[in-house]
């Protein structure tokens, strides 16, 4: 009997130790054993926003988004013995690390992990096919570029983890994006969704999407003509830049070599960028426009103006050449244009001082970004006339010393084009709402850089460039009269800091109608190897070929006009 009495105190002491801890359990510490059971139970789900598309000037698509699924798992419910096949069988159909994978599943106490995203739908319905208990699916959407390549340095790619990662869906990541939802739903211990647990939402916001200055065919011309010129003349590279000069749209913003943005990750990471704004070049004679300008304005010489040109001149320590050698020439003005002689620019540069040329460049432009929108533009390089040396002004008169970017040049002659008004480049013309309403972008800004008169001279000395006397004749379109100037310039050489085995760039910069200037075509190509490296032979075809079809695009007629009379050679 007494040990039966100590037997029951035994049992009535345990049952009251558990007593105690359910009491405890139930109401002193009921909220955090509560709060704990729910944090298991409860996960964030994001719900991306819809990226804003990205379109041409007439509404075609250039980037869209389109449906898609992000691939996740659940650990805690899945065995250790079936983590190897489910790595095994997710890895290489998605593309996906193994290790990572393997790691990702078997984080202890975890609920939710992405495996991939942006996985295309059939892929997700071959993945819940194989029925792997703690793998599931979600929607969202996948960046998709329906036209390859076309514009890729423009537009850009979005990464794997949905952030713009070059181009314009860089620039305008914060734009295009939009803000992502969220929403926190309550899992069973089995990973299924409890339909009446908590569940709290906040909807996403869809980014604005983005309607570019660009047309596609013509886009598509220029990069079909500049690529098929930097395979056939061995170029490093090429860019073709079509531009409107009395608004400062760009109709095309081509170069080669290009990149597939579906598939940026089999390109090299230096093709994801836009040479036409970030890579900085000596223009050489393109930029004797500038000079032309300056001297017109302020030096007081005209078109006739005459010049004894010889094919070489000193100035102090250095001895500066034309680009082949010739007999002293007596040449007017337009005719020192015409033919691209540096000696006869250096002649008529001295008419005016160092401050007032760098004035005029920095009034073109030189020496300050576009501010079109592409990241990573280069200012080029200006440097102010107390930084020049004795002998600077004069290569800098005939376009070497200094560096621009494609698109600078381009906005040079748009703005000889335009009758001396610089219209700043433009890009985007406006954003797009989901209801499809559209905000225009602000005007562009304007300003006068030289006087009409003047533009119009120079604009008629430019047309002497494509005559047989001028430098450029293969720039001809029949019908049309064609202005523009051929650029060979000097590329440094990084090994010696000299010019010496560099290679050339060859460009060519016009527009037409020549009396009425409606498009602006500028070609560059970088280090050609094959055939030759002059801007009038390597370049100047590449401007027929796109300009002849963009004007037949936009449907301009020729004006019908006579060309005026450009007098080469001077009298006496």
């Amino acid at each position: 009997m007494k040990r039966l009495n100590v037997g029951l105190l035994v049992v009535a002491f345990v049952l009251s130790l558990f007593a105690g801890r359910l009491v405890q359990l139930q109401t002193i510490e009921s909220g955090k054993y509560t709060e704990q059971a729910m944090k298991q139970r409860l996960q964030k789900i994001t719900l991306p926003a819809v990226r804003g598309d990205i379109s041409d000037a007439q509404g075609n698509p250039l980037a869209m988004t389109v449906e898609a699924r992000a691939i996740f798992a659940d650990p805690y419910i899945i065995k250790p013995d079936r983590r190897q096949a489910i790595v095994s069988a997710l890895a290489p159909t998605l593309g996906l690390d193994p290790a990572q994978v393997m790691k990702q599943i078997s984080t202890p106490g975890s609920r939710f992990v992405y495996l991939a995203h942006g996985v295309r739908p059939e892929q997700a319905r071959l993945v819940l096919s194989w029925k792997f208990l703690g793998i599931g699916t979600l929607p969202e959407y996948r960046r998709q570029y329906p036209n390859d390549s076309l514009a890729a340095g423009v537009i850009g790619f979005v990464n794997r983890a949905g952030q713009g990662a070059a181009g314009l869906e860089s620039s305008m990541n914060g734009r295009l994006a939009g803000r992502d939802g969220s929403q926190q739903v309550e899992i069973s211990p089995e990973g299924q969704h409890i339909p009446m647990g908590e569940d709290q939402k906040r909807p996403p916001v869809p980014g604005r999407g983005l309607r570019l200055t660009l047309m596609r065919d013509i886009q598509f011309k220029a990069q079909q003509a500049i690529e098929k010129q930097v395979k056939a003349s061995g170029a490093r590279s090429g860019s073709v830049v079509v531009m409107d000069p009395r608004n400062g749209q760009l109709l095309a913003m081509a170069s080669a070599p290009g990149y597939d943005p579906n598939n940026y990750a089999k390109s090299r990471s230096s093709a994801w960028g836009s040479p036409l704004v970030q890579e900085a070049y000596e223009p050489g004679s393109t930029g004797k426009v500038v000079t032309a300008a300056a001297v017109m304005e302020k030096g007081g010489v005209r078109p006739d103006t005459p010049f004894t040109v010889p094919d070489r001149i000193r100035r102090y320590d250095r001895v500066f050449h034309d680009s082949h050698p010739h007999p002293v020439e007596r040449l007017t003005f337009a005719g020192v244009l015409a033919t691209s002689s540096n000696v006869g620019t250096i002649m008529a540069s001295e008419r005016i001082d160092q401050n007032t040329l760098y004035s005029f460049l920095r009034d073109f432009g030189f020496g300050e970004r576009t501010g079109v929108g592409l990241p990573a533009e280069t200012a080029g390089q200006l440097s102010p006339p107390s930084k020049w040396s004795g002998t600077d002004r004069y290569p800098i008169a005939f376009g070497q010393t200094v560096s621009v970017n494609a698109l600078q040049m381009a906005s040079v002659y748009a703005t000889i084009a335009n009758g001396g008004v610089r219209v700043a480049p433009n890009l985007i013309s406006g954003t797009t709402g989901e209801d499809g309403s559209f905000t225009p972008s602000a005007a562009p800004e304007r300003r006068q850089v030289v006087s009409a008169e003047t533009a119009r001279q120079i604009r008629d000395m430019l047309e002497g460039v494509t005559t047989k006397e001028g430098t450029a004749p293969k720039a001809q379109i029949p019908g049309y009269r064609v202005a523009g100037k051929t650029g060979t310039a000097e590329i440094v050489n990084p090994r010696c800091g000299c010019y010496r085995g560099g290679g050339f760039t060859a460009s060519f910069t016009g527009f037409a109608p020549a009396d009425d200037p409606q498009l602006v075509v500028q070609v560059v190509l970088q280090a050609p190897k094959r055939g030759s490296h002059y801007g009038g032979d390597a370049a100047a075809p590449v401007f027929q070929d796109v300009m002849s079809f963009a004007l037949q695009t936009r449907k301009i007629p020729p004006t019908g006009s006579k060309p005026p009379i450009v007098k080469i050679r001077a009298g006496g």
